[in-house]
This record gives C-alpha cells, sequence and structure tokens, in this order.
C-alpha cells in the first residue's frame, strides 16, 4: 500500500530569515528583520550575540586589509612585553627596529611595551615605519609612542592574520607565551605550505637555545617533524646575519614571484 504525503508535511509552513529558512514555528519570530533593525527600543543583549560578532570579526578583517594593503615590505617582531627599558635586550631591540627600516623593511610588532616598543622606536627614529597591530586586552594600555601606523583588535586570530599576511619573516625576541604562540604558528604555516619563503629568526642563542635543541635532539630525533622543517628556525646572537636571512628570503620570493 502507497502511503500518500499530505500536503502540509510536503509543504509546511514556513518563514524566511534572510538566507535561513525556518519551519514547523521553529524559531519563529513576530518582527521582521528591518523593524528589529529600526525599533530603537529594548534590550542590547543582540550586540553579544553570535552573529553579532561575525559581523564584527568581518569589520575588523576589513579595516586591517585597508590600514595594511599599501604597506611596503615588511617584517613582524616579536618579543616580551614585559622588557625594562633599562634592559639590554630594550635596547636591542631598538637596534633590530633600526636596521630593518634601513635594509628597507618596515617594522610590525604587537604594539605594545617592552621590547615591541623598542623595535617601533628603533624603526621609527631611524626613519622607516613603524607599524604596531594592538589587542584589546584587560592589562594592556594602547599602543606604545613610537607607533606611526597602528590598528587596534578585539581578536587574536584576525590579528595574527595580519602579522602574517604583511610581513616577510618574523624575528623572535626573547618573549614569552604570545611570542611563543606565535612562533609556532608561523612554523606550521610554513611547514604547511600556507605561506611560503617565509624565515623564522629566534634572535638569542642563550634564550632560545635549550627550545632549539629539544625541538632538534626531541622532536626531530623521534621523527614528529622532517629535516627540512627543523630548518625553518634559525638561531643567531647577529643583527646583521637576521637580516640577511630576510633579505635572502625576501629575494628568492620576488624570484618565485
Amino acid at each position: 500500500m502507497t502511503h500518500s504525503v499530505r500536503d502540509d508535511e510536503e509543504h509546511p509552513p514556513e518563514r524566511h530569515r534572510g538566507p535561513v529558512v525556518l519551519r514547523r514555528g521553529r524559531q519563529a519570530e513576530d518582527s521582521t528583520t528591518d523593524q528589529r533593525l529600526l525599533d530603537s527600543r529594548g534590550p542590547s543583549d543582540w550586540v553579544h550575540t553570535d552573529p553579532w560578532r561575525v559581523m564584527r570579526i568581518q569589520a575588523e578583517f576589513v579595516e586591517g586589509f585597508g590600514a595594511l594593503a599599501e604597506v611596503p615590505r615588511a617584517v613582524t617582531v616579536f618579543g616580551s612585553a614585559r622588557t625594562p627599558r633599562e634592559h639590554p635586550e630594550y635596547q636591542l631591540g631598538r637596534d633590530i627596529g633600526a636596521a630593518l627600516a634601513n635594509a628597507g623593511f618596515a617594522a610590525i610588532t604587537g604594539g605594545g611595551p617592552g621590547a615591541m616598543e623598542a623595535v617601533n622606536r628603533g624603526a621609527s627614529e631611524a626613519g622607516g615605519l613603524s607599524i604596531g597591530l594592538g589587542i584589546e586586552l584587560p592589562f594592556e594600555q594602547g599602543l606604545n609612542p613610537w607607533v606611526d601606523l597602528g590598528v587596534n583588535f578585539r581578536y587574536f586570530f584576525t590579528r595574527k592574520t595580519m602579522f602574517i599576511k604583511y610581513a616577510q619573516a618574523f624575528i623572535c625576541l626573547p618573549g614569552g607565551f604570545g611570542t611563543l604562540d606565535e612562533l609556532f604558528e608561523a612554523l606550521t604555516l610554513v611547514q604547511t605550505k600556507k605561506v611560503t619563503k617565509f624565515p623564522v629568526v629566534l634572535f638569542g642563542s642563550e634564550y632560545w637555545g635549550g627550545l632549539y635543541d629539544w625541538v632538534r635532539d626531541t622532536v626531530l630525533a623521534e621523527g614528529k617533524i622532517g629535516e627540512r622543517d627543523a630548518a625553518l628556525l634559525h638561531v643567531t646572537d647577529d643583527i646583521d646575519d637576521a637580516v640577511g636571512i630576510v633579505l635572502e628570503a625576501y629575494k628568492a620570493w620576488e624570484e618565485a614571484h
């Protein structure tokens, strides 16, 4: 016996909310999108909902791309926000920022204090472009005063995209979890060929030596990465060497494009 499908089963009542279809009374609303847009009354909880967050995320990408689209070749430099100005690493950051500027690279940092401020300061004082990509945090106070071009972000992942997209290399000064996070994300993107010709320089063999030895003697030795993967890391104590690695990679990138 053939089972007949009732018309209301095959064509149940439905409402449209943009591209979304709601059937059988599921999540039905009494007002239209236009009504909710134009009616200023009512609770403001909607600004904290996920669909609204998507718009904020989209806006951050648009703002970031727009602000950085015409940035010349650049290098992103990471380092600790806790580095005091009287520490030797602060002067090192200034020297690296100046060296990048003199080599024709803009310097991109997280825009905060410490080592980030030092790099921005060195680049700006040397006449280069000093860029800071800030992040909304409860314990940091805006962009440092040596940022020439600054963009503030709500979301880490949006900011990370800008660090990668508009740089030709990473230089990592001694830093904490944030620096390590960016370091390993960059290595993963290069390893999986999401980005190409992208060197990662660890500046300071005394600080980074233990990490590099662990990568080589444990991670590589146990076959968790390959020889090429281990070779993505460059450890140095020499500014000219660091800038030379960046220039060599940039030349290779130019030839490939």
